[in-house]
């Protein structure tokens, strides 16, 4: 099965009700998507989407990035020799870790394909069904408090409630959203690098004499604040979890040995794609530290390979939030792994097991068609 072109397409999908963190808003989910073609006529998927804020890449850098400098290195391999692609698609560049994600996506559903076997069980084996977490996007509490109403008559009893706008408020949305459905559902914290280290020792200790409790609190402090995630870890008793922190298995590392956090977020988009996030996996198991598999504002594509991992690795990847595509209007991928609410379900297709795509945007000579 060997590579014999790249093309590239656009796919959009409306979000349901605005995307909002400390660090933007958004209404769409918008990828970028990979199609790997073989002389002998399969394609492989992956996309990626423009995450300039978190990883510094846009749709525009993540074509070039593939177009000129990962296209050249790989076509013309055979499928079965991934890991000589591996590692000519992460020694083609350094950082552009989304571009080298979508290709890996692709290359890792081809080689399901190849096996003649669904990606998880390529891997290793695993559940087919998962459950994720939803996101309640940050704003006035009165929508904060609809938003996870819903959310739980949709069957998710998971939240993850976006803050670190302004600590005060932060306080009070949580502690309103915990008093209104705290008994119901398990909340989880993602303050996305929004306060100080000492702000967020003040925060979960007011929240805690308020009584609420919280399964965790993800990256409060500035990614590179290493120093400040340790300071957190050692003076809350809620878990603190790295994200914007952990893109590397290296850092990775640093983080575990220094105690600077207790859980790690995997996400594809950051490790440049499936063949590090099981390095980083594997690395939290030596540790005994847990994972969870996490994903950016994404359609179902990219964030079927990371449910595909979660299940082959379900030992150490053991919390799931892989909400985005449930987030969107509609799901124009057709086959592959069913986003029903809080419900992954992954198909027994071979590799991502993804039948068609709708809506696809071709991109002909530079132009969306």
């Amino acid at each position: 099965m060997k590579i014999s072109q790249i093309r590239f397409a656009k796919l959009a999908v409306p979000l349901i009700t605005p995307f909002k963190t400390a660090m933007r808003t958004v209404n769409n989910i918008e990828d970028v998507v990979v199609l790997v073609e073989t002389a002998c006529g399969q394609i492989g998927y992956g996309a990626a989407p423009a995450t300039p804020v978190i990883t510094g890449d846009t749709h525009g850098s993540i074509i070039y990035a593939i177009e000129h400098l990962i296209k050249p290195q790989i076509v013309g391999m055979e499928i079965e020799n991934i890991n000589q692609i591996l590692q000519r698609i992460h020694g083609s560049m350094i950082n552009n870790n989304s571009a080298k994600a979508a290709v890996e996506i692709a290359i890792y559903d081809l080689w399901g394909k190849w096996l003649d076997k669904p990606l998880y069980q390529a891997l290793g084996g695993g559940a087919t069904q998962l459950k994720t977490d939803v996101t309640i996007s940050v704003d006035g509490i009165d929508k904060m408090l609809q938003d996870s109403q819903r959310a739980i008559q949709q069957g998710f009893d998971i939240l993850k409630i976006k803050i670190g706008k302004d600590i005060h408020m932060d306080i009070e949305r949580v502690k309103a959203i915990y008093q209104a459905v705290g008994k119901q559902v398990q909340l989880r914290l993602d303050v996305n690098q929004g306060w100080t280290a000492k702000q967020t020792v003040f925060a979960l200790e007011q929240l805690d004499q308020s009584g609420v409790q919280l399964e965790l609190i993800e990256q409060p402090v500035p990614a590179n604040d290493i120093a400040g995630m340790r300071y957190v870890t050692q003076h809350v008793s809620t878990p603190v979890m790295a994200d914007e922190s952990a893109f590397s298995p290296k850092q990775v590392i640093e983080l575990i040995q220094t105690g600077a956090a207790d859980i790690i977020n995997i996400k594809l988009m950051k490790t440049a794609g499936l063949s590090h996030a099981i390095k980083i996996a594997d690395i939290a198991s030596v540790y005994n530290v847990e994972c969870m598999i996490g994903c950016m504002l994404e359609g179902s594509i990219g964030v079927a390979a990371a449910a595909h991992l979660a299940s082959a690795k379900a030992s150490i990847i053991n919390k799931i939030d892989l909400d985005g595509p449930a987030l969107g209007q509609f799901d124009p991928v057709q086959g592959g792994v069913d986003f029903n609410g809080a419900t992954i379900t992954l198909s027994d297709g071979p590799g991502l097991g993804i039948d068609s795509i709708e809506q696809l945007q071709p991109l002909v000579n530079g132009v969306w068609v």
